[in-house]
């Protein structure tokens, strides 16, 4: 189900009850092989109501502690430093893709040319980002990886001289 170092980084910043129901929904999400709450409400393993799985749910995917910055920085700051030395260049992509309603905008680290997610954000519209749209995912990750040498790259979406700036 969850592999030995996501289970260590994930039993500091979660307890008991909400790390069971974080691995009913990895090993349901595995099964079921889609994300849709109703669908994962009725295969939930709990002796409730079908209704009250679908609010536990929604209440556990709704935690503080289930933040991007809070639990998936330090995740990936220790898979980082376990790959690279300090000081060293690190390839960051940032690129957009729309899939079916959804605009993403995301930056990862590239390694063995294989691309890691760092930090993403939903657009809350279709087509380009702007320099403020960039800028918003393009910091965070620059602050997680101060202590190494930054490459950046990007597609012509992301050619502005601010935001090289």
């Amino acid at each position: 189900m969850l592999a030995s170092f996501y289970q260590n980084f994930l039993e500091k910043y979660l307890n008991k009850a909400q790390l069971i129901t974080l691995k009913m929904l990895v090993w349901l999400l595995q099964n079921q092989k889609q994300v849709k709450i109703e669908r994962l409400a009725a295969t939930l393993p709990l002796p409730i109501q079908q209704n009250s799985r679908r609010r536990h749910i929604q209440r556990f995917l709704t935690l503080n502690a289930l933040s991007v910055v809070l639990l998936w920085f330090p995740i990936i700051e220790a898979i980082i430093n376990q790959h690279f030395k300090l000081g060293s260049q690190l390839t960051i992509a940032v690129d957009r893709t729309q899939w079916k309603e959804n605009n993403v905008l995301m930056v990862s680290v590239i390694y063995q040319k294989r691309a890691w997610p760092i930090y993403w954000c939903l657009l809350e519209k279709d087509g380009c980002s702007n320099l403020e749209e960039q800028q918003k995912v393009l910091r965070p990750v620059i602050r997680l990886l101060k202590k190494y040498k930054l490459v950046i790259i990007g597609d012509r979406e992301f050619h502005s001289v601010e935001l090289g700036q």
